[in-house]
């Protein structure tokens, strides 16, 4: 059996709530719910059991210091000229970046392949499609988002569950900071 896995950081529940407030004002959008709001650090994709195994015990040698991440402003991830994700982005932090950098090395000593995709940290407000209505309100109305921060002292291996309804996102392990 294969398990979908991705790596990240959940915000704490005061944020989330207020990211949820923010998740109105585009027909047709399909929002996230609470339980799917996080940054992803790495996905991993589908891995069998003894990979999995494998990984989660890798990720446990991850060292890292506690540091602070502040939600701030929002945008939009756009395909051929299409908006298909809404998000909230992060101030700039080193820490977080050196905390991926960690993340993706530690995956690929496990066998996986290196990440093509440049790290864009955010958290996914809602996925769109070509029936959603028009975005520019909603970006123009949360541009200047700043919902504060958060001390990230732990990240977690998640598993995707994916329903009709929208994946069910289900914590593996919980890595804390060492």
């Amino acid at each position: 059996m294969s398990h979908r896995l991705f790596v990240a950081l959940r915000p704490p529940g005061f944020l989330r709530e207020a990211l949820l407030d923010q998740m109105e004002g585009v027909e047709g959008a399909r929002w996230q719910d609470d339980g799917q709001l996080h940054l992803t650090l790495r996905y991993v994709g589908d891995l069998e059991r003894n990979e999995a195994n494998d990984l989660a015990e890798a990720l446990a040698t991850i060292r890292f210091d506690p540091f602070e991440l502040t939600i701030a402003g929002t945008g939009a991830f756009e395909r051929k000229g299409m908006v298909h994700t809404l998000w909230a982005g992060v101030a700039p932090s080193e820490p977080l970046r050196a905390l991926q950098r960690r993340v993706e090395r530690v995956c690929q000593s496990a066998g996986l392949a290196g990440e093509t995709r440049k790290f864009a940290p955010h958290i996914t407000l809602a996925r769109l499609n070509a029936s959603s209505g028009p975005v520019t309100a909603f970006l123009t109305r949360t541009a200047r988002l700043n919902l504060g921060g958060w001390l990230v002292d732990f990240y977690t291996l998640y598993e995707s569950h994916l329903r009709a309804e929208g994946s069910l996102y289900t914590p593996v392990v919980r890595y804390p900071c060492q």
